[in-house]
């Protein structure tokens, strides 16, 4: 009795110890701050900014240090960064390494953007900071570059109010803009434009001392693009908030003294204060807005440019939030790293940007729709066999919502016409290679898939399989609507060992259907080793 009493003991000791122990590392995970570094290159300046990042106060800005580097000055007019301006990057990034170490960074991220990805010696440049600074530099695609950005935006309380009331996301740089559409909490559409301060101020550059208004050739250049996007966007949606990203705009906006409860201020006041700022010397504005370099001749071009976008839109209200790239890189370490979740679905971003683009090229119908549902589930039933996670179901959901798209253009070469029209479209939250994978799956839902060896300049092996995967799945899918009467309801398919079975029931003839399904059911068979049919239950009216 006495050794069983013992045991007992023995045992709650150690459930006590076990459990001490996991509330102690619960405590360490909680109280535990992660020093993190943000290195964004882009076109005009260098930047570096520290934050701490903690389960309690979130993430926090602790350093921002940012250098002053044109690198657009050759990148925008020669398509190359000369050596001296590569020596002088260099030397502010062994800076940036130094100052990383005195806080003692527990990680980094380092990226650049267009500015390196748009000229010929990327390689070259990328190669000599790794050597002479130890630093890795990553350069963004456009898309990827934007979606950090918005990922900043995304984490505050005021934006998800503010979209579903209609809000035009504005994110200015130095080499080129992006304007994303958002009506009634869904993405609309994102539309990128290659004007950006640093950019027009080179294509300017030659006429500046020649005429006696050079804002009336900024405003002019400006116009020309904005015009456009206007009269193909903007009509049929009433947008509330015009919602700014970029240099320049936050010291401006601190000239209006008025703010609604938001933080947005009028649109009106904003203009007149531009207005204002519009009729004086590139250092009388520098002087009025505390600028700390006062012959910046990039003040001028970004002035007339937020004044042009206010106006263009014609918003009630602009909203700054204050965050930049930077803000986004942090963002996104830390949501990959599971440090912080999101409440914004960015997913349904996706679906929403992708339907309005296939309604764009009247692509979207109730056939596009019964696609869209067989594909997913498929896609699930097949699980055990395909490997693939939830973002490849996304994907797989884009490709089969746009998968008709390329009839706008041409009947003929459907295939083509919609791999252009989405290696052409914008989708927010989708990088550059997802859109590759998304635009050659439709293509190959109705061409053969090429050997990989065709198609390596595009993705790599992995990317390819997945092409692979995802054009066998919607060819299928595809094939049993192939009438576009969606005869089929209730689709139901179940995995039995090496056959894929499709319940359908149907209350008319399917031998269209069942035709060019067993065409495509061989294609399916040789990737996944799996046989589909269709296992058809009448019903009758």
């Amino acid at each position: 009795m006495v050794d069983c009493q013992e045991e007992q003991r023995s045992s709650l000791s150690i459930t006590y110890s076990a459990s001490n122990d996991l509330a102690d590392k619960r405590k360490e995970q909680t109280m535990k701050i992660t020093t993190f570094a943000a290195i964004y290159i882009g076109s005009y300046e260098v930047s570096l900014k520290v934050f701490e990042i903690s389960a309690r106060r979130k993430i926090r800005p602790i350093d921002y240090v940012r250098s002053r580097v044109e690198l657009g000055r050759d990148a925008y007019t020669k398509g190359i960064i000369g050596y001296e301006l590569v020596e002088e990057l260099c030397d502010v990034l062994k800076e940036f390494h130094t100052i990383m170490e005195g806080y003692k960074v527990d990680a980094y991220e380092a990226y650049a953007g267009n500015v390196i990805r748009d000229v010929s010696n990327e390689l070259f440049i990328l190669d000599q900071i790794r050597l002479r600074t130890q630093l890795k530099v990553t350069v963004l695609s456009n898309s990827e570059h934007r979606f950090m950005g918005y990922k900043s935006l995304a984490a505050m309380p005021e934006f998800e109010e503010m979209i579903q009331k209609g809000a035009a996301v504005v994110d200015v740089g130095g080499g080129s803009m992006q304007i994303t559409l958002f009506w009634k909490g869904n993405a609309i559409t994102t539309q990128h434009i290659v004007l950006g301060i640093m950019r027009i101020r080179e294509k300017l550059s030659g006429i500046e001392n020649l005429v006696s208004h050079y804002e009336n050739q900024i405003q002019e250049l400006i116009d020309k693009e904005l015009e456009i996007f206007k009269r193909l966007y903007l009509p049929k949606k009433d947008i509330k908030y015009v919602i700014v990203m970029g240099d320049y705009i936050s010291e401006i906006v601190k000239g209006v003294s008025k703010k609604e409860a938001d933080g947005s201020i009028e649109t009106e006041r904003f203009v007149k204060l531009l207005n204002k700022l519009n009729k004086k010397s590139p250092e009388e504005i520098a002087k009025e807005l505390n600028l700390t370099n006062e012959h910046d001749q990039l003040i001028l071009p970004s002035v007339v440019l937020y004044k042009r976008l206010a106006e263009a839109v014609n918003a009630p209200y602009i909203w700054v939030p204050g965050v930049n790239i930077s803000d986004g890189i942090v963002y996104d370490y830390a949501e990959k790293h599971n440090m912080i979740r999101y409440e914004h679905d960015f997913d349904e971003d996706v679906l929403s940007a992708a339907r309005n683009l296939s309604e764009r090229y009247q692509g979207y119908s109730t056939h596009t729709e019964a696609v869209m549902n067989m594909t997913g589930t498929i896609f699930d039933a097949m699980k055990k066999v395909h490997g693939m996670k939830n973002r490849e179901r996304l994907l797989l959901q884009t490709a089969a919502m746009l998968h008709d798209c390329g009839r706008y253009i041409s009947l003929v070469n459907q295939g083509e016409c919609s791999y252009q029209i989405i290696m052409a479209s914008e989708i927010i939250g989708m990088t550059h290679l997802e859109r590759e994978i998304v635009a050659s799956t439709v293509k190959y839902n109705s061409q053969p898939l090429p050997p990989y060896e065709q198609m390596m300049d595009k993705m790599d092996q992995e990317s390819y399989m997945i092409v692979a995967k995802l054009a066998a799945i919607l060819k299928i899918a595809n094939a049993m609507d192939r009438s576009h009467k969606e005869k089929f309801k209730n689709v139901k398919a179940v995995l039995r060992e090496k056959e894929l079975l499709i319940t359908v029931e149907a209350m008319e003839s399917i031998v269209l259907e069942k035709g060019l399904f067993s065409t495509y059911a061989d294609s399916f068979e040789e990737i996944f080793s799996v046989k589909p049919t269709i296992k058809e239950k009448r019903v009758f009216q």
